[in-house]
């Protein structure tokens, strides 16, 4: 399954309908990790829903409460409150309004709606007790690099106050436009770090996804050191195909997370990627080694 169509499909069945919640079993009968587990602290650890669709969303909050992980990644407001009946953060949040990839911030026709929405969110993020909201920056459609920048900081300006004052920070995605999204705008660290420095305000940060970065630039180590002030969020996945953190995949994620952590990085770093296997069990196993690897 390709992140483009699984990520996108996920989107669109969250905004339409939302997510049905089930009472799940106890992971404990399959043999997770107990709930006492322990990890040694210097990564903050998510999972984004998303690559856990298999399973219902309640399901998958008792798995990561069962294996000591205290937070979940891309949700929407609608499914806060699972997270709340299981003590655990949403370490990225979704509005509740449209979520696109492709129509994003740097368009001034999608300013309207977008600020609207954000406007919306922001105060909910806050009430709720999270501090990260998502933001894309849209495709390009022909427009150059610079007036796609322009046109995002004119439209993220008008709710970065808003941000401020709520303690919510506003993180757009960093995506790879050669593989999985063609045509993204925002597919170098280079144009989000000159972004977040043309808007000015500490409550705007990238979401630097080390899958795509190392597809469209690679050099991920030297960027995370040079430019971590303007990386408020990690996400992880094997390269090439998006899947385990284990050897059939170039990433030496180690190293990595030893560079994120001497960044004095207190952020999250989630796990994004669709796991090997046919079962739920292995599955969840190859998830939660990721985080294993990650845990330095």
């Amino acid at each position: 399954m390709s992140y483009k169509n699984s990520r996108r499909d996920a989107i669109k069945k969250m905004s339409l309908t939302g997510i049905a919640l089930a009472t799940s079993s106890s992971w404990m009968e399959i043999g997770a990790t107990p709930e006492n587990a322990t990890w040694r602290g210097n990564i903050n650890h998510s999972v984004c829903q998303w690559c856990v669709s298999f399973i219902p969303l309640e399901e998958m909050a008792a798995w990561i409460r069962s294996i000591g992980v205290g937070a979940i990644d891309l949700l929407s407001p609608k499914e806060w409150n699972v997270l709340k009946k299981y003590n655990l953060h949403c370490s990225m949040c979704y509005t509740d309004g449209k979520i696109s990839l492709t129509e994003g911030w740097n368009r001034k026709e999608h300013h309207s709606w977008l600020v609207d929405d954000f406007t919306k969110a922001i105060p909910m993020v806050k009430e709720a007790g999270f501090t990260n909201l998502i933001c894309f920056s849209g495709n390009r459609k022909g427009m150059d690099d610079e007036t796609g920048m322009n046109n995002c900081v004119e439209g993220l300006k008008k709710i970065m106050s808003l941000a401020e004052r709520n303690g919510v920070t506003i993180q757009m995605e960093l995506l790879n436009s050669k593989i999985d999204h063609k045509d993204y705008m925002a597919d170098k660290s280079a144009w989000g770090v000159e972004l977040c420095k043309r808007i000015g305000s500490p409550n705007f940060k990238l979401l630097y996804d080390i899958y795509h970065m190392q597809i469209d630039e690679g050099d991920v180590i030297r960027t995370i050191r040079d430019h971590h002030e303007y990386f408020g969020h990690y996400h992880t996945a094997g390269v090439p195909g998006r899947q385990d953190l284990d050897e059939s995949q170039e990433l030496f994620y180690p190293a990595i997370m030893k560079a994120i952590h001497e960044t004095g990085f207190k952020g999250y770093v989630a796990q994004e990627f669709m796991a090997k296997g046919e079962s739920k069990e292995v599955k969840l196993k190859a998830i939660e080694n990721g985080i294993k690897v990650c845990d330095i």
